[in-house]
């Protein structure tokens, strides 16, 4: 299993920590507050947390700390997000 983890400031002035983690080809997500002890998985992330994940990614693996399949998986996830949020013609 490979985790990624990153934070950025909430909307309250608070700290929220993201956990993106790949096992087995499948992609898991993950969120909580700096207040909470807790994990929530996020079943569809938001297309921001998406691009947040693929520049965290993409400097790892500019370092050779990770394959580039893990970039163009979550390439793919961005693009399925844009198609999602597109208006229906």
């Amino acid at each position: 299993m490979t985790r990624h983890e990153w934070h950025e400031p909430a909307d309250d002035g608070e700290r929220r920590f993201n956990r993106a983690s790949i096992h087995a080809g499948r992609w898991t997500f993950e969120t909580t507050l700096e207040s909470d002890p807790d994990w929530t998985r996020i079943d569809a992330p938001p297309r921001a947390y998406l691009e947040a994940l693929r520049d965290i990614l993409w400097r790892k693996y500019q370092r050779g700390r990770l394959p580039h399949g893990h970039v163009k998986q979550i390439d793919r996830m961005i693009e399925d997000a844009k198609r999602d949020d597109s208006p229906a013609a």
